[in-house]
């Protein structure tokens, strides 16, 4: 019932039930509780292929980009990647997608929230100016980072495209 608990909590509050849900074969996503959670709510779960990443590609890509991020980051700070985690979601969110012009961020909410809405004025508690400087530069390095990456993604899917012929 934990993961079942945590999507409710995490997701559904927010967003809503959905119709359906694609997930790996996890112990817990093929378990009777998970089937029978879905169920009552009417939730249909499609279950990926094993061992076949490409069934469900935009959720693998996205998780390739924002582990590359994590890994050139924090070279050697292996033991706090976690505290990144927050920024480079928040750094993939605010990134314009090719597919559709538009950041996930305008178009879950319908609009851009602002980036850093914090004034550049110094606060007389050190910890907080620490906090946001530190904030910034994690920020920038991700934003940096995952614009590489959907630069590299870009030349790597149009490597062996051309120009439709003019008819």
């Amino acid at each position: 019932m934990e993961a079942a608990e945590l999507l409710f909590n995490q997701v559904f509050r927010y967003f809503g039930i959905p119709e359906d849900i694609v997930s790996d074969r996890g112990p817990q996503f093929v378990s009777r509780v998970w089937r029978a959670f879905f169920t009552r709510l009417g939730v249909a779960v499609n279950l990926s292929s094993g061992y076949h990443p490409q069934t469900n590609g935009q959720t693998e890509r996205k998780i390739q980009e924002i582990s590359r991020y994590l890994h050139t980051f924090c070279h050697g700070h292996q033991d706090s990647w976690s505290q990144y985690l927050g920024w480079a979601e928040y750094a993939q969110n605010s990134l314009h997608q090719p597919s559709t012009g538009l950041t996930p961020f305008q178009c879950v909410l319908g609009y851009q929230p602002p980036l850093f809405p914090w004034s550049g004025e110094p606060s007389d508690v050190p910890a907080v100016d620490h906090w946001f400087r530190e904030s910034e530069r994690v920020w920038g390095s991700a934003h940096h980072q995952l614009q590489r990456a959907l630069r590299r993604r870009r030349l790597t899917a149009n490597r062996h495209r051309s120009d439709a012929p003019a008819y």
